[in-house]
């Protein structure tokens, strides 16, 4: 850009003028030969010379005869110049008079790429008197990861499957009336824990107390009918022996004394009757447990034909697990039941406590054809109610051991896109590589490496998905917590 050399008084004027129009927005008149007041700057990009700009044509540089939008836009003197001649004139650069931003702009670009210089390069000009054993471990350094490693020791485990089954009562009660009539009094409530004795109903007796008075009358007449046979056969007894009467007669006295002996006996076992249908009465609970719900209400008629009970209660300080399992895995449970290789353990606790254990029972004999599973009791201490009959829990049940078995971390485990996986192993020299392996069972939060792995060897358990495939990476290794106390579950 070709530009007018100013004066000082004139760049004086013309710093008053930038001054002017920061602080009281108004501009003062220069007036020219004309008397027509003049700022120097660039056209808007819209127009030019007033009329608008067709497309793609350069920006011009004109003598404004108006204030432009921005002022700090016109703060040079210009004149008209052809199009490939104009610079912006923020790039532009007065002949005599630079201004100071510029300078200062120059000078910190110089500034700020020299340190940036310096310090890319001072790593290398330390390093350069070093040996190179000293510069390899330096390098090295700065490329080591960190990984947290553990050493993989053999362990003896035991080997569970996990199977589902249902709850059920160690014992389980139906309280029905043996005999009929209306229910007078109920002393227990549902969900209630009662001992065995104590009261649950009582059904009106007075239908009982009447048929007992009626048989003890009975039982009255027989012994007083027994008793008029008795001398009736002693008087004849005499007679005999006087030879007064016949041998008949007499048999027949001693035929009445014994019909009559007999009825007294009838007369009593109906007395017996009465009072047992009395106490029945009263109905008791027969075994300790809980009243489950569904109890008859007062006034409801008890009958022993009725197909709901009036009460069911059930023993649930231990229960029963039914589990249901193939055929071809039963000889593994039974033989390591035999073997004591430990308990049963149950997995469904809502109380959120330890796992309950229990023992094998017994096992069915005979396999169901239709699905080929056999049905398998466990028993189970279950003092807090953690199992409640009808729930579905999940038994764990030993069948086999490891004696020299590896395991690590699931998360050590790096899976690879075909499907495999892959453990970061450490050497010695501190170096990781990846390593195909191949796994077994699951155990808790632990998996058993089947092969691939030897005893003693160093595996990265966190960070390890920072060595890449295929290389030998250095690093810096961090001890692992330690393992829980129980890594079955």
């Amino acid at each position: 850009m070709v530009l007018h050399q100013h004066s000082a008084q004139t760049l004086e004027q013309y710093l008053d003028d930038a001054r002017c129009r920061r602080t009281c927005r108004s501009f003062p008149t220069v007036a020219d030969g004309d008397g027509r007041s003049h700022y120097i700057g660039a056209v808007a990009p819209g127009t030019s010379d007033g009329a608008p700009r067709r497309r793609g044509r350069p920006i011009m540089a004109r003598r404004a005869e108006c204030v432009p939008r921005r002022p700090r836009q016109c703060n040079l003197h210009t004149t008209s110049m052809k199009p490939q001649q104009f610079v912006h004139p923020a790039m532009a650069i007065a002949v005599g008079a630079t201004p100071m931003g510029c300078n200062m702009a120059r000078r910190n670009i110089l500034i700020l790429s020299f340190l940036g210089l310096m310090a890319g390069t001072y790593p290398l000009v330390h390093l350069a008197d070093r040996p190179d054993a000293v510069l390899a471990d330096a390098i090295g350094a700065e490329r080591a990861v960190q990984l947290t490693v553990e050493t993989v020791q053999p362990e003896r485990i035991t080997l569970y499957s996990d199977y589902s089954g249902r709850v059920a009562a160690f014992r389980r009660v139906e309280i029905r009336p043996q005999i009929s009539g209306l229910i007078q009094e109920r002393h227990v409530e549902e969900g209630s824990r009662i001992s065995a004795g104590e009261v649950l109903f009582r059904i009106d007796p007075a239908p009982m107390k009447a048929d007992l008075v009626m048989a003890e009358a009975a039982l009255k007449r027989a012994e007083a009918t027994a008793a008029h046979a008795r001398r009736s056969a002693e008087r004849t007894d005499a007679l005999l022996a006087m030879n007064a009467i016949s041998r008949a007669r007499d048999d027949t006295a001693r035929n009445d004394l014994e019909l009559a002996t007999a009825g007294v006996t009838e007369a009593r076992a109906a007395v017996e009757r009465k009072r047992l249908d009395l106490d029945f009465a009263t109905l008791r609970a027969p075994i300790d447990g809980y009243v489950a719900a569904g109890l008859a209400d007062v006034g409801a008629l008890a009958s022993p034909g009725s197909e709901k009970p009036l009460a069911v209660l059930q023993d649930l300080e231990k229960v029963f697990v039914d589990l249901r399992l193939p055929a071809e895995e039963l000889d593994a449970i039974l033989s390591a039941a035999e073997d004591g290789l430990g308990p049963v353990r149950i997995l469904a606790d809502r109380n959120g406590s330890a796992p309950l254990t229990g023992v094998l029972k017994f096992s069915d004999v005979i396999v169901d054809p239709g699905t080929g599973y056999v049905s398998v009791r466990i028993e189970v201490a279950n003092p807090d109610l953690a199992l409640l009959p009808g729930m579905f829990v999940r038994a764990r049940l030993p069948r086999g051991i490891l004696p020299d078995a590896l395991l690590v971390p699931e998360d050590a485990v790096l899976r690879t896109a075909g499907g495999g996986a892959q453990l970061v192993v450490v050497s010695p020299k501190g170096e990781a590589m990846r390593r195909d392996v191949r796994l077994g069972e699951r155990i808790g939060n632990r998996i058993i490496v089947a092969s691939g792995l030897m005893p003693g060897e160093v595996v990265a358990i966190r960070g390890q998905d920072r060595v890449p495939e295929g290389a030998v990476t250095a690093i810096t290794p961090l001890a692992a917590d330690a393992p829980p106390s129980d890594p079955q579950f």
